[in-house]
């Protein structure tokens, strides 16, 4: 999602300052940023409503706009019970007979209001309170049945809000949704993405590249539902999330939000995110509904910046960019968000092919589906695929099954859809399907029976147990790219030098969409966090017992130098120095960049360091997505890859510098070498260069690992009889490792169609003691190997087919197969894009 810059910046909105009286829910009375983005073309005044609204607004305004500390405290548990459900799929299904009676009994205004999602900010005075007479307009006039955003991004009194105040928040719009208008509960929506990273407290895990990079779908399990928990807490029921776009253009902003570049390493994770975040979410309430996103096919922008068109032949979105959403669907997901822009020019928000053909009829998705920000008022006001709004709705209601418009700000759907129905453009039915999809979606939520917070839940927020979850996905996605001498692990009784924008905070390591939309402010800084963190220094001298010797050195843009003299002197007297270099943080159209290198300063840093010292150097990167390093991996000895490790990343990553914990994270990504590489993946076709910085899946330990040659069950591989490949794998010592193992395939040939260089099929991470061996057995069937045509027909081609085993961290694992079948024999069809 994506919020109009002067309106986040302006920080100009949303609080609650009005005690909240209780009351009981009553069913019978309740019956009677997503990814949220605002438009980049155009943006709103810097107040606290958009012109464009006629809602009352007339507040006498006395606030400075700067924000406080919510001064909320509490002491979390230690330790907390939950219901780790792993019973059938739990997901969205046929519509209920008392949801269809209930619709029935709705006004055409109410089904509208039921279909309307509006920005916190809306709601919200000059003051930074809730502006209850904006509240009831659009509930009781409007009969707007949805929420969303947190109040500490739209101007809010306090920037991160706990759970107390937000539920206060939430609650008192609930009351009012109970009171007038339709008296339906209202559902809100919150970009808990990678944890609850808008609610105060929230266990913040590391970014979706650095969950992927685990290679373990039980930490994207995990990050799903603490986030849900937290977020419940805070009176939401609904995550825009987990993110699902393949990161093929390595230069775009939201690389860091997904699961990498790989379909079925990404596959994988978000079957696991989604089963976190919802479990059994029709009956356990610290469960939300989740929003995969952004559907589809966002990730490969064709110039690298946010939005930027898609070019991508329909096949190949078969073959690469479905699985992920595919395998959240199957998941259960209860919602989806559609993707911003165009693919190939045409609009993803107004197209049948997309919206409806593909979604609804070949992936089988029955649940509700919501927009982006703005994303359909946009078509004619940025992308100009509609004359006026009223025409961008009605197209999109007419060859869509969307069933919400993040509007976000005003009435304009509503009058709209209004309108377009009672001229006979829209018919009734169609409101009445997408009225029907988002009041049983609130069913099940359990919102009729119970629409309030569960206070209860904030005192498990932010608890040991949870940070615990977090650092543990941490020690698992740290990746070691590079170790020459021996450099790591840093030993406790070394005179070590620590130097660098990254070693010392908190803020950048949780980057983009932490604390707010862009991360905490300049002013804000760390303190922000009040205690909900560390640093890699923190945890540094957590190891070692005392404060190390750190300098800052550059500003995290590289625009000025600190202490140079002093480190240069230091690093002569040191035996090792360590270097942390990174980004800042961003999220969308603000991160876009056009040169992947990172800032000069940053660079010349580690030159400076090099030419004054033959002391080992270690480099740590902290970045949210693989940025340009020119010649300093020659100039260093160690690359350690933290990603964006979250706020408890500090430990972790010092526990990997220190040998505490064997990295055993490998790259979800390709990491580009150059410009001109920022689009390669290991699935790109087999003739094409892949020379890149690192590959996909690589990484290193501090054990030396030592592999079998593979063994398959039958040389032929046909339709309907899966063999086995098995490679035994062993710790020759001298630490515990856990290892990730990867099976990939590569067809020696292919007829018309180019093979990939290699295709990711399986993987499985092992523990390994010192001196233990494992046998890794996967399975492989043809069906996994049959592609997509561009009659959008899935089927194989009979070749030879190389079965390897982590082509690029250890060579010649491979054994051949060969891939028998009738190329006539039609695996799946996909539905008609024209």
């Amino acid at each position: 999602m994506r919020y109009a810059p002067l309106l986040y910046l302006s920080q100009s909105m949303i609080a609650l300052s009005a005690a909240i009286v209780a009351v009981k829910a009553n069913n019978a009375s309740a019956s009677s940023q997503a990814d949220e983005s605002a438009s980049s073309s155009f943006s709103y005044p810097t107040l606290d409503k958009p012109e464009t609204s006629t809602a009352p607004y007339n507040p006498q305004c006395t606030w400075d706009g700067v924000q406080t500390l919510d001064q909320v405290f509490w002491t979390p548990k230690d330790t907390y019970s939950y219901q780790n459900y792993k019973g059938p799929i739990v997901g969205p299904g046929q519509i209920d007979e008392d949801i269809l009676a209930m619709v029935q009994s709705l006004t055409l205004e109410e089904k509208v209001g039921q279909m309307t999602q509006i920005q916190v900010g809306n709601i919200a005075d000059c003051n930074g309170n809730i502006n209850v007479t904006a509240v009831e307009w659009f509930i009781d006039t409007w009969k707007v049945g949805s929420f969303l955003e947190s109040p500490g991004n739209h101007g809010g009194k306090y920037s991160w809000y706990s759970p107390k105040e937000f539920a206060d928040f939430t609650d008192a719009i609930q009351k009012i949704a109970l009171s007038k208008g339709s008296k339906i509960p209202m559902i809100w929506g919150l970009d808990s993405v990678r944890g609850a990273n808008y609610v105060k407290g929230g266990t913040m895990f590391p970014s979706g590249t650095g969950t992927a990079a685990t290679f373990n779908p039980q930490r994207a399990y995990d990050a799903g539902r603490i986030a849900a928990k937290d977020s419940r807490s805070a009176g939401t029921h609904w995550a825009f999330g987990p993110v699902l776009d393949l990161a093929v253009n390595k230069l775009w902003s939201r690389t860091y939000e997904n699961f990498g570049e790989d379909p079925y390493l990404s596959s994988k994770m978000a079957h696991e995110s989604v089963r976190g975040y919802q479990g059994d979410y029709k009956n356990d309430r610290t469960r939300v509904a989740t929003s995969i996103k952004h559907f589809i096919a966002y990730g490969y922008p064709f110039d690298g910046s946010d939005r930027a068109d898609r070019r991508i032949a329909a096949h190949d979105l078969l073959e690469y960019y479905l699985p992920p959403f595919q395998a959240a669907v199957d998941a259960g997901a209860a919602t989806v968000m559609e993707a911003y822009s165009a693919i190939n020019q045409e609009a993803v928000a107004l197209s049948e092919y997309y919206l409806k053909r593909l979604l609804r009829d070949q992936m089988g998705f029955k649940g509700m589906m919501v927009t982006d920000w703005a994303e359909v008022n946009n078509q004619a006001l940025m992308y100009f695929t509609a004359k006026d709004v009223k025409e961008a709705n009605s197209i999109a209601l007419d060859q869509t099954t969307i069933d919400m418009m993040m509007v976000p700000y005003d009435e304009t759907f509503s009058k709209a859809a209004i309108e377009l129905v009672k001229e006979g453009v829209i018919p009734m039915s169609r409101i009445d399907e997408s009225a029907a999809r988002i009041l049983q979606l609130k069913k099940d939520l359990g919102l009729f029976e119970q629409p309030y917070a569960d206070r209860s839940l904030a005192e498990t927020v932010g608890s040991p147990q949870d940070v615990e979850a977090a650092r543990n996905a941490v020690r698992e996605s740290v990746t070691l790219l590079q170790n020459n001498n021996k450099a790591l692990p840093l030993s406790t009784s070394e005179n070590v030098l620590f130097v660098g924008p990254t070693i010392n905070t908190t803020r950048y390591m949780g980057g983009g969409w932490n604390f707010h939309w862009q991360g905490p402010t300049d002013a804000e800084g760390d303190a922000a966090y009040q205690g909900f963190g560390d640093t890699i220094l923190k945890g540094i001298e957590q190891i070692v017992g005392k404060t190390p010797e750190y300098y800052l050195g550059t500003d995290i843009h590289g625009e000025n130098y600190t202490d140079v003299k002093s480190i240069l002197k230091a690093a002569k007297k040191a035996d090792k120095v360590v270097v942390g270099l990174g980004e800042h943080s961003y999220a969308e159209e603000i991160g876009n960049i056009y040169n992947m290198t990172l800032p000069v300063k940053q660079l010349d840093l580690v030159r400076q360091i090099a030419s004054a010292t033959d002391k080992p150097i270690v480099l740590v990167l902290v970045e949210g997505r693989p940025r340009g390093l020119e010649e300093i991996p020659e100039l260093v000895d160690a690359v350690v890859d933290a990603y964006l490790p979250g706020a408890y990343g500090g430990l972790p990553v010092a526990e990997i510098l220190y040998g505490k914990t064997n990295p055993s994270g490998r790259l979800p990504i390709t990491y580009p070498a150059n410009e001109a590489t920022t689009s390669d993946t290991i699935w790109q076709p087999a003739y094409m260069s892949y020379k890149p910085r690192w590959a996909f899946g690589y990484g290193l330990g501090y054990s030396d690992i030592s592999y079998t040659n593979v063994t398959l069950s039958s040389n032929t591989l046909t339709f309907g009889a899966p063999i086995t490949a098995s490679v035994t794998v062993t710790n020759n010592g001298p630490y515990p490792q856990k290892e990730p193992v990867m099976l990939f395939t590569h067809q020696q040939y292919r007829h018309i169609y180019v093979p990939e260089l290699y295709r990711l099929r399986n993987f499985q991470k092992v523990d390994l003691a010192v001196g233990e061996s494992k046998t890794v057995t996967f399975s492989l069937t043809a069906e996994e190997l049959a592609f997509w045509d561009k009659k959008l027909q899935k089927r194989i081609e009979p070749a030879p087919v190389n079965v390897v085993i982590n082509p690029f961290t250890v060579a010649n694992i491979t054994a051949v197969v060969d891939l028998q079948g009738d190329t006539s024999h039609i695996v799946a069809q996909g539905v008609s894009y024209a």
